[in-house]
């Protein structure tokens, strides 16, 4: 159901590669019957990240039952305590807001490092599978980082530490309690997964909407982003999941997937055109927002693959 736009739920944090500025081009590729009811029946994301799509789908149209997955266990833990304690949650990262806003520079700097190094102290013992009061501690940690560091990074090293250092924000928003109730709301509805992606399979059913946001392929070899989760996503996972998006593609089902465009660097690479061959490939440019280097934050095209139903 349409929401006024001051009443909009958007994305509860800053992720690379995130979907709700592009979210607009992506809806056009819907199917008609979606577009025409307003209705999702069944909505699957098994890359959920920052849920940039899924959340400006929600204030639009009315998803009766959504399944989101991702690889990357703090996401996920977060995810389920807006869904399930987002008071409480609010309670911390208030806590958090009103310390943060006492402090220097300096001070700051300290108390976020501090921050993190508990995070990352409790990484090995903790217990994701029993829910108690440190699920909503450390989904607080990671709202906090996430609102805090450089760039709003979410990246682990390869023992799953999160490294990223503190950004440069005068007035940061870690608390914004308005939009945690209305994710809380929208999340009602969600059965929340960390694993892997195949784990849809059995569950997809007919006129099911399946959207993949998978780790990009890289451009060029040294724009690949250090990883979110420690297990890499190369060129043999992409196959893999091609592979897959044509195992569960049917007639009543609508699969639609992004990823980069190697075409921006390279005319002659088909690496998607090929692995997609069967489908149709849509090409859009999109603002690139998460770049160091300012000069470089222009247009680039990205892809859009759908199963050939009628949008």
């Amino acid at each position: 159901m349409s929401r006024g736009n001051n009443d909009h739920v958007k994305p509860f944090l800053k992720w690379a590669g995130g979907k709700y500025r592009s979210a607009k081009i992506i809806e056009q590729f819907l199917p008609k019957s979606i577009k025409k009811s307003k209705v999702i029946n069944h909505y699957f994301e098994p890359f959920i990240g920052g849920g940039g799509l899924f959340f400006y789908l929600s204030n639009f149209y009315s998803i009766k039952h959504a399944y989101i997955n991702d690889i990357n266990k703090e996401l996920m833990l977060t995810y389920k305590v807006i869904r399930d304690d987002v008071e409480q949650l609010i309670v911390h990262l208030d806590g958090f807001q009103r310390d943060f806003d006492l402090l220097s520079q300096e001070g700051r700097k300290s108390y976020y490092e501090d921050v993190r190094k508990d995070f990352n102290s409790n990484l090995l013992e903790f217990d994701y599978d029993n829910y108690s009061e440190k699920h909503i501690i450390r989904a607080s940690q990671v709202i906090f980082m996430n609102k805090t560091c450089f760039n709003g990074l979410f990246r682990v090293n390869r023992k799953g530490m999160f490294n990223v250092p503190m950004g440069r924000y005068k007035k940061p928003k870690i608390l914004d309690e308005s939009n945690l109730k209305k994710v809380s709301h929208v999340l009602k509805n969600a059965e929340i997964n960390n694993g892997d992606y195949s784990y849809i399979e059995d569950l997809i059913e007919d006129n099911s909407l399946i959207y993949f946001d998978p780790p990009f392929r890289p451009l060029t070899k040294t724009s690949s982003f250090t990883s979110y989760s420690e297990n890499p996503f190369a060129d043999p996972e992409q196959v893999k999941l091609a592979d897959f998006y044509k195992k569960i593609s049917g007639e009543k089902r609508f699969v639609i997937l992004s990823n980069s465009d190697p075409k921006n660097v390279d005319e002659s690479d088909d690496f998607f055109d090929d692995l997609y061959s069967e489908f149709e490939i849509h090409r859009f440019g999109v603002a690139r927002s998460i770049n160091s280097d300012a000069n470089k934050r222009g247009k680039i095209s990205e892809i859009l693959v759908t199963n050939n139903y009628e949008y």
